[in-house]
C-alpha cells in the first residue's frame, strides 16, 4: 500500500504534455543556440589515444664549413624561414691572404633555421655545426598506442589528429610505420602517421590527440556528440519543433556506438530531426526563461491561442460566464481528482490498521 502511495503522489496531472522548453528569441541567442540534423552517415569506430609531433628524420638538415675560420657574416638566426640556395653566412679562412679567402655557405634545403650554434665573429672549423634547418612541410605524428590495439592497425590506417594549435579543426593523418621497440612500462608502442604542415604552422614536440579508425558502417543514424545528453543510463536530446521557433522537445534516445564525433542512435529519432548541439547542456538549466506554450504559439502565428496550444474557436471568442468559470477551473478540477485518489487510498490504510486492532 505505501508503494502505491507513493507512485500516486508522484503521478503528473492528467492531460501534461510531453517536456518541452519554450525560449524567446533573446534567450535562444544568449545561449547559442546551434543545430544539426540526424542522419545517416558512414560511421567509424575509433580509438582515442595520445601522442607528439616529430619532425622527419630526412628534413632535418645540418649546416657546417669545410674550412676552419671565423664567422665574417651572419644573415639567418633561429626561426627564419630559408629556401634551398639562399646565402646564409661567410667564413674568412685561416689561410694567408690580403684579404683572406671567404667562401659563402648556403642553405642545403628550404625551411626553417631551428638552432644557431654559432655567432659573428666566432671561430669555426669542420667538426662544428652551424645552423639546423628544418623542412616542416610534412611532420610525423606519432601515437603511443597501448599494445592490445596492435592487431587493428596496419599500414595505411586513417586516424583524425587534434591539435590545440588548429582549434577545433581536426587533420587527417595516414600510418606509415611502427616504432621499433615497445615501452614496457606504459604498455604502448609507437604508430607513426604522417600529416600535412603547408604554412609549417605546427612544431615539433607539439602535443596530439588521436582518433585511430579501425572500422567502418554503412546508413547509421547519428547525431554529433554534443547533441546528446544526460547520462549513460538516461540519454537524451533536444529536438527543435517543426514548426514553433525557438521551441524544443526533451525527447529520450537509445545510443549505440560512440566516436570522436558522433553518437549512433538506435531508436528515438529520424533521419531529417533537428537536434540542439551548441546550447543542449544549458537546455536544461533554463526553466527560468521557459514559455508557455500559449506564449510561443502567439509569438508565433500573431494571435491568441488556448492554454492547450489549440486555436480558440468562435464560440471562446465571445464565452458565457459559466464556459469561462469551468474552462478557468480546468487545473483545479485536476488537483481535485488527484486529491480524492488519495484520500481514498489514506481511507483504505485507515481501515486496515483498524481492521488489524
Amino acid at each position: 500500500m505505501k508503494r502505491l502511495l507513493i507512485f500516486l503522489l508522484t503521478l503528473p496531472l492528467f492531460g501534461e504534455d510531453e517536456e518541452r522548453i519554450n525560449l524567446s528569441a533573446s534567450a535562444a541567442k544568449n545561449l547559442g543556440i546551434q543545430l544539426a540534423e540526424s542522419e545517416d552517415i558512414t560511421f567509424e569506430s575509433t580509438f582515442f589515444v595520445i601522442g607528439r609531433l616529430q619532425e622527419i628524420p630526412s628534413s632535418h638538415a645540418v649546416v657546417s664549413t669545410r674550412i676552419p675560420g671565423h664567422v665574417t657574416e651572419l644573415n639567418v638566426i633561429a626561426g627564419d624561414f630559408v629556401k634551398k640556395g639562399d646565402p646564409i653566412l661567410k667564413v674568412q679562412s685561416r689561410q694567408a691572404g690580403n684579404p683572406p679567402p671567404t667562401i659563402t655557405l648556403f642553405a642545403p634545403s628550404s625551411g626553417i633555421v631551428a638552432e644557431s650554434h654559432v655567432r659573428l665573429g666566432e671561430p669555426v672549423d669542420p667538426s662544428k655545426e652551424l645552423l639546423d634547418i628544418l623542412d616542416l612541410r610534412k611532420l610525423w605524428a606519432i601515437a603511443r598506442v597501448p599494445q592490445q590495439e596492435a592487431g587493428k592497425l596496419k599500414v595505411g590506417t586513417k586516424a583524425r589528429i587534434q591539435i590545440a594549435a588548429l582549434g577545433d579543426q581536426p587533420i587527417t593523418g595516414e600510418l606509415i610505420r611502427f616504432g621499433t621497440t615497445a615501452d614496457p612500462a606504459s604498455g604502448t608502442f609507437d604508430a607513426i602517421f604522417l600529416i600535412d604542415n603547408p604554412d609549417s604552422t605546427l612544431r615539433p614536440g607539439m602535443r596530439a590527440e588521436f582518433s585511430i579508425i579501425t572500422a567502418t558502417r554503412e546508413d547509421v543514424t547519428a547525431v554529433p556528440k554534443k547533441a546528446v545528453q544526460g547520462d549513460i543510463t538516461n540519454r537524451v536530446v533536444y529536438v527543435k519543433d517543426f514548426d514553433l521557433p525557438n521551441s524544443f522537445i526533451k525527447a529520450p534516445v537509445i545510443t549505440g556506438e560512440e566516436n570522436d564525433q558522433f553518437i549512433e542512435i538506435k531508436s528515438g529519432l529520424f533521419p531529417g530531426d533537428e537536434v540542439v548541439t551548441t546550447g543542449a547542456y544549458l537546455l536544461g538549466f533554463a526553466g527560468g526563461g521557459n514559455l508557455s506554450l500559449k506564449e510561443v504559439l502567439d509569438a508565433a502565428h500573431g494571435h491568441e491561442h488556448n492554454e492547450d496550444g489549440s486555436e480558440i474557436t468562435e464560440d471562446q471568442k465571445s464565452p458565457s460566464e459559466d464556459h469561462h468559470d469551468h474552462a478557468s477551473h480546468g487545473p483545479t478540477n485536476k488537483l481535485l481528482v488527484l486529491t480524492n485518489i488519495i484520500l481514498l487510498v489514506l481511507l483504505i490504510l485507515a481501515s486496515i490498521k483498524l481492521a488489524k486492532k
